[in-house]
Order: structure tokens, then sequence, then C-alpha cells
């Protein structure tokens, strides 16, 4: 790990500031920077640490939306009655992330920053090719290991998976995330590889998630969060799904309906051809494992991830059969 001089940001305005200056990464919880920096990943010169800025550890219901400030705590996000109430989904992609420890330390903002879990990023020293590290250096990934790589979203230049959970609740919750200048749709944030991987979301330098708020609907309330794993806890998802449902309660067809999936995508992943096959549609085990079928359209597949088409559609028919109570 390289030595790095610490500071404080006491405003935003500094936090920002700071941050501009080369070599400069900021510190909320720290479960993600202290990872690539012991690993070389990341070789900040500047550390800013960010966790005394005011106002951004609150969870708040505001104008039919819930509002939480990206230094909250994953652990007091999950526990929070608004969120359990309101964003069921959001609540359990929560409890099934990382460890209890972690999601004690672990901030909101920093998770859905977090970078990927691609063992070819993560070990420079054995690795040197790896477009996210090194631009242009090309892909280590594409002819090794993929069993838990990307199905979706993936180039020439990349094929690491998104490993967050909670980015994968909120994009089908719909949230927006608050910049300190901008507001921003989850579903506009993160970025696939294309001619840039090592740019992996639409921010800026210098720029701060401040909030993420969701919309509080009929349809977050009835939102589910499936996660399949290798084993039961502690890891990353091999195929998840997220559902936010809404059922008209005059004839029982789909009023409204999002799909988001993790652990196949090079990003999280929204499924509008799978809404759009059920919306308006009375949800029968026929019809959602049909519209199911649609969640690997366009999946390219490496030798060792050929089950992962099978299994998202799997999961994501389990998971709205789940939300519609199907049994």
């Amino acid at each position: 790990m390289r030595d790095f001089s610490y500071q404080v940001a006491g405003s935003i305005a500094e936090a920002k500031t700071l941050a501009t200056q080369p070599e400069t990464m900021l510190l909320a919880g720290g479960t993600t920077l202290v990872d690539l920096a012991k690993c070389n990943v990341e070789r900040p010169a500047v550390v800013v640490d960010i966790t005394a800025l005011p106002g951004m550890t609150d969870i708040e219901l505001q104008a039919s939306r819930i509002r939480i400030g990206a230094l909250a705590k994953m652990s007091d996000v999950a526990r929070h009655p608004l969120v359990a109430r309101h964003l069921p989904a959001l609540t359990a992609s929560l409890d099934l992330a990382a460890s209890a420890q972690i999601r004690n330390m672990a901030s909101i903002g920093g998770n859905l920053l977090q970078r990927t879990r691609c063992a070819y990023f993560r070990d420079p020293a054995a690795f040197v090719c790896c477009n996210k590290r090194r631009p242009g250096s090309g892909c280590a990934a594409l002819g090794g290991v993929t069993h838990n790589h990307a199905i979706l979203g993936t180039s020439p230049s990349c094929i690491a998976t998104y490993a967050g959970d909670m980015a994968i609740a909120l994009t089908a919750l719909s949230a927006t995330i608050h910049l300190d200048s901008r507001d921003v749709e989850i579903v506009d944030l993160f970025l696939c590889p294309l001619a840039n991987p090592e740019r992996e979301t639409v921010l800026e330098a210098g720029e701060l998630i401040v909030a993420v708020s969701v919309p509080v609907s009929s349809a977050a309330r009835n939102s589910r969060y499936l996660k399949v794993r290798d084993r039961q806890s502690y890891e990353f998802a091999a195929a998840s799904a997220a559902v936010a449902l809404a059922i008209d309660d005059r004839d029982g067809s789909v009023r409204e309906i999002r799909v988001a999936v993790g652990g196949v995508a090079t990003r999280p992943w929204r499924l509008f051809a799978v809404e759009a096959a059920l919306a308006g549609r009375i949800l029968t085990h026929n019809a959602v494992r049909e519209a199911a079928t649609l969640a690997a359209v366009g999946a390219v597949t490496t030798e060792d991830n050929r089950h992962k088409p099978r299994l998202l559609c799997n999961v994501v028919e389990r998971a709205i059969m789940e939300a519609a109570g199907l049994r």
C-alpha cells in the first residue's frame, strides 16, 4: 500500500475542492477503498475523509419519496422502519449483502460506487492486462476463468460483473441519485464498458453523491429481491433479481412492473423486454415463465459461464412469481 496523507472535509464544497486534486480519493465507510488500496489497485496520494459532512445520514419521507443520505450506513438503512415498510426489496438487498461487520461500516453512496470483484482487476501483480486499471492494456478475463463474469452489457474491452446488491433493488425501485449539483436517474448512473471501460459511472471529477431518493408506491411496497449464490452467506450473487409490481384491483392485470437483475451484467441491468411482455396482463405461471425467457436475450457467454442464461431466467421467473403471490 502506498503512503498517503489524510485530510478531513468539513463541507461539501471543501470535499469537492479537495477531490479535484490529483491522486485524491474520498473516504466514507472505507470498505471498498481500503480493500483496493491494500491490493494496489487504488494508490491515492491523498485520502479525504467525508464522514463528518452534515445532514448526509438522514433517512426521511419527503413528498412521497424516501430520501436516504449518502453517508447513511447500510445496516441503518436496512433497519429503518420507513424503508422496511415501503421498500422491502431494498431492505432485502441490504440484508443479503456482504457481512454484518461490513454493513455496519459501508455507506450507501460508497456501496453504489463499489468496483467490480473481478479477480483479474484486483490482482495487478499477477495480471498486467486490465482495461479498467490500465486502459488499452487488454482484458485478462477473456480466455481466462470466467465462472462469475458477466453475460450482459459486455464488450471486447471488459466482461467484469457489477457486484452490488443494493443498486439492483434501487434500479427496480426507480431511484434517483442526488449529486451535489444535479440529479441522475439510477438507470443512467452506470456505464457499460465500451470505449472507456475504466469509467464506470457518469460522475465527473469532484462530484459527490449526497443522497438517494426512492418514490413510495404500491409497486415499491410489493417489491422483492431474490439472490442466488454459490454459498449461503458472505458471497456475491451468481444471479439476482429485484421486482417492483403493482396489480390492478379491478381486473387483476399488471398495472406497473419493473425488473432489474444483478450478478450477470457489467452494470445493474433493467429488463425492459420482460416488463413489456407482462404489462397489462393477468399473471399466470405460464405468462411469467414465457416472459422470463426474455431476460437472457442478448447474452454473450464464455466457456465457464454458459450456465448463467438459464440461471438468470429461473431467478427472474421466481422473483416475479413471489411478488405476484404465485407458488
